[in-house]
């Protein structure tokens, strides 16, 4: 059985890719509102960053993070 810790972090990792993917900005909304949703959930559990491997900082939003991704990949 998948830990809570893997299993949030999947997620996280799911949704910030299918909001990299989506074609409509509501879309990609709905994407990182769930990706927020886990990590948020991996914050709770008292994940640290390091643990998150390159996901957001749990101080940060999930739209905080991905726009600090596209910077840092421009």
């Amino acid at each position: 059985m998948e830990s809570d810790i893997r299993f949030y972090r999947r997620r996280a990792n799911e949704e910030l890719a299918a909001a990299g993917r989506a074609v409509t900005e509501s879309a990609r909304e709905r994407r990182m509102m769930m990706a927020g949703v886990f990590l948020e959930r991996l914050k709770a559990l008292g994940v640290s960053r390091m643990a998150m491997d390159g996901l957001a900082a749990a101080e940060l939003s999930a739209f905080d993070w991905a726009d600090d991704r596209a910077t840092e990949r421009a």
